[in-house]
């Protein structure tokens, strides 16, 4: 019977199981990620993280791939990029106060501050709409869209992963289950898309909540996070470091404009340390 070693973690109760893949083999199936993520029959996670050896040729420290609750692979997740630096940092895989990582789409820098907080740099914001991607002709800062036979406005990014971002006058009631499941699995998004319905308090301030593709609504997302404030000052409604207050806790985000990268600052913390069988599975 063969066992595989996980980390459960956490970053602003956006929760995940985190699995070592350089010193032990790996080899999930769809079925097994479902399991493991399962609240009820397996650990339970909104995501799973797997830390490989990098690639041959790469510069990266290391490989970090991701696989929502339902079995499918996503290119990025900024809650659990921070995780990832703090499982390398707690398993002495890497003792490294700047980890470089590679992921489906793109690299990212991973680098923990005097204060014990991890700071993210994101890569630099996509804004076309075949980068999304994203079906809609023109590149806009802000898209319409008939969903039920209402006018539905968002603005659109890709921070590796495709986001479409909302403001909304009350966030407590915006209706971030009915019309994030619709607007996530919308045709003009051929790959799905991560919703934000987003409040803001000030041009230094939001409040925001997000249905994530494949997982549902969370307590906190970071790319999310970093697309809310992307979308924001392209619209001329934040400044260039904003406070983002997510269920699960607040994240600090900066961005420059157009062609910078956005870096997101915040907690990871690890919850337990456990060991899975998947025999069966």
């Amino acid at each position: 019977m063969s066992t595989l070693n996980f980390t459960k973690m956490q970053g602003l109760g956006n929760d995940f199981v985190v699995i070592d893949a350089v010193n032990q083999a790996v080899n999930l199936t769809a079925a097994q990620i479902r399991y493991i993520a399962d609240r009820h029959f397996g650990v339970g996670c909104d995501q799973i993280l797997l830390v490989e050896p990098a690639e041959q040729g790469s510069q990266a420290d290391f490989k970090y791939r991701i696989y929502n609750a339902d079995g499918s692979e996503v290119a990025q997740c900024g809650n659990g990029a921070r995780c990832f630096a703090r499982f390398v940092r707690d398993k002495q895989l890497s003792l490294k106060n700047a980890i470089l990582v590679d992921t489906q789409s793109r690299q990212l820098l991973l680098s923990f501050t005097a204060d014990d907080l991890i700071t993210v740099n994101m890569g630099v914001p996509l804004h076309q709409p075949e980068d999304v991607p994203l079906l809609i002709a023109a590149a806009s800062t802000s898209y319409h869209l008939q969903v039920d036979g209402q006018d539905c406005v968002f603005g659109a990014v890709s921070m590796g992963n495709p986001h479409a971002v909302r403001c909304v006058d009350n966030l407590a009631s915006a209706p971030v289950l009915e019309l994030g499941a619709r607007l996530e699995s919308h045709p003009c998004f051929p790959e799905r898309a991560n919703i934000g319905f987003m409040e803001i308090i000030g041009p230094e301030s939001i409040k925001l909540r997000v249905f994530e593709r494949g997982a549902g609504e969370t307590l906190a997302c970071g790319s999310g996070a970093c697309a809310a404030v992307v979308v924001g000052i392209e619209q001329h409604r934040l400044a260039n470091a904003v406070e983002v207050q997510l269920p699960g806790g607040n994240l600090h985000i900066q961005w420059q404009g157009r062609g910078k990268p956005v870096f997101m600052s915040g907690p990871a913390i690890s919850v337990f340390d456990g060991q899975l069988t998947l025999d069966a599975l």
